[in-house]
């Protein structure tokens, strides 16, 4: 038993007195007595040992701790209302599976091929959500996470999906003068597009082709995703080191070009973790590495 969270229709009912800031319409909205609510946050406030509300005259009015915490039930009282539907949608219907995933892999690589997988197990239904950073399980409500490194996160079971591969600077047509490719002298002549979480790229791809110290690695613009990252080449804004598992569409349309012929190659990799294994888990992931590439 949580012994330290209060009754929920307390919670309720201090949420619509705190929302309209008036006890008489938020007894009007639950169908309750004025009586009934002014106990209710009476009670609630003698629990926290926090005055919610200062009475002035006839008018009740949110104190500063009152508006925090106000603002905070909300949040989690809408969460409880979406999950509470979630589940009731889903009778019957068959299993759900959480996923935190990196950006730019789920929009360019898993979405487009999820179909496949919902084709052959449209019993379970996989909902995804982004996450740039590590996070314990333990504190969150995802079944598994797919996210970028080198190894499988401690306390999880999961495994290699597949290596990033070959990372190529690309850039828009309109900065490229002529036909073909320029040689690693030429690109650094370019402003460079940076992405924050891989603040070396550039160096490393530098120092691979024979400019190491060269200060021309850490100039230029950043951002922080990869698919801002690929919007700012495409736009003209610079040349940018992008995985070629992200660049199919960009590379086939000639929308992207290679900038240099001059790959960096990444040994780091995308991982499927979870903390404990589901059938929906085992399905995925067995799905997961049909789809990897070679």
């Amino acid at each position: 038993m949580r012994k330290g969270i209060p009754n929920l229709a307390a919670l309720q009912i201090f949420e619509a007195a705190a929302r309209h800031e008036s006890f008489t319409r938020a007894a009007e909205e639950l169908s309750l007595t004025q009586s009934a609510v002014c106990r209710q946050v009476a009670g609630l406030e003698a629990r926290l040992g926090v005055g919610l509300f200062q009475r002035i005259k006839k008018r009740v009015v949110l104190t500063s701790h009152g508006r925090h915490y106000a603002s905070q039930i909300r949040k989690n009282l809408d969460r409880i209302e979406r999950d509470t539907l979630e589940l009731m949608a889903q009778r019957g219907v068959g299993q759900i599976l959480e996923i935190a995933v990196v950006p730019t892999f789920a929009s360019q690589w898993l979405i487009p091929r999820l179909p496949q997988f919902r084709a052959i197990r449209p019993d379970v239904t996989v909902n995804l959500s982004i996450r740039t950073e590590p996070f314990l399980f333990s504190d969150s409500s995802f079944d598994a996470a797919i996210y970028f490194g080198d190894a499988v996160w401690p306390g999880t079971q999961g495994q290699l999906l597949f290596r990033e591969g070959n990372v190529l600077p690309v850039c828009s047509p309109l900065l490229m003068p002529n036909a073909g490719t320029l040689t690693p002298e030429q690109l650094a002549e370019l402003p460079l597009l940076h992405l924050s979480t891989r603040p070396d790229a550039w160096r490393n791809w530098f120092a691979l082709n024979g400019l190491d110290q060269d200060v021309r690695a850490v100039r230029g613009a950043r951002y922080e995703l990869f698919s801002m990252l690929s919007s700012a080449a495409l736009a003209g804004l610079g040349v940018a080191l992008i995985p070629e598992i992200m660049l199919g569409r960009e590379l086939e349309s000639g929308r992207l070009q290679l900038a240099c012929d001059r790959p960096l190659a990444s040994t780091s990799g995308y991982y499927l973790v979870t903390p404990h294994e589901t059938d929906a888990f085992t399905a995925l992931a067995q799905w997961l590495m049909s789809m990897a590439p070679n």
